[in-house]
């Protein structure tokens, strides 16, 4: 339906719109029916987001699941985990969330899948990165399942993958599950991430650049960017 960009003089400035963003989808979930749910991406970017979103005290985060968009096959312990993150900003921040980890010991994504079907969907909110070469999440072009993850019509919410050059496979959202978002967001920073965006926002194949399944589809994207 189309992509809104919000553009800021910093990074700083770009966390604290975005938790803005956030916090009201939040709050209108809250108000409506006394639950909302979000999920939010790994990585570095999204560091200051989310412990400007943990600090918000106007949320009753007791009512609210959060989940992330992916995550590596490796413990919360691991440094190289998402759910790693979210403890140490949006928790450490203050925020007592229900959390629904993507991460299963014995890989029994079974299990994942029904709690985020029982517990999360469909989400108020999803916050996304990206990478240069047009990944979110983690649905990479050339992925192992990449179609299955894509396809409009999976009825799974969680999938696994295996990313080509990545130390370890992944465990990712679905699109269908993204897509069921009210509001969707992208986070993104620096020159590089503007020229990729401004590539894959033009013609071309998804399965090339799988963040197009997003930014092309049936719902409205606001993409907040900063140098």
């Amino acid at each position: 339906m189309g992509v809104d960009r919000h553009i800021f003089a910093d990074r700083e400035s770009q966390a604290q719109a975005l938790a803005d963003a956030v916090t009201d989808c939040l709050r209108a979930a809250l108000t409506r029916r006394g639950r909302a749910a979000l999920a939010v991406p790994g990585g570095t970017t999204p560091g200051a987001f989310l412990t400007a979103l943990g600090g918000r005290d106007d949320i009753d985060w007791t009512c609210v699941t959060i989940t992330l968009t992916d995550e590596r096959q490796v413990p919360a312990t691991d440094e190289r985990s998402n759910q790693r993150l979210v403890r140490e900003t949006l928790l450490a921040a203050g925020a007592a969330p229900d959390f629904v980890s993507l991460y299963d010991p014995d890989g029994d994504l079974a299990s994942v899948d029904t709690a985020l079907k029982e517990r999360a969907l469909p989400f108020d909110a999803v916050v996304l990165g990206m990478g240069n070469d047009g990944h979110t999440a983690s649905l990479f072009p050339s992925a192992y399942r990449l179609d299955q993850a894509l396809d409009p019509d999976g009825e799974a919410a969680v999938i696994a993958l295996i990313a080509p050059g990545a130390p370890e496979p992944r465990i990712s959202l679905t699109a269908p599950a993204l897509l069921s978002a009210g509001h969707l967001f992208v986070l993104i920073a620096g020159e590089d991430k503007r020229q990729t965006l401004d590539t894959v926002l033009g013609s071309g194949p998804v399965a090339d650049a799988p963040i197009r399944a997003i930014l092309n589809g049936p719902k409205p994207v606001a993409v907040y960017w900063a140098p």
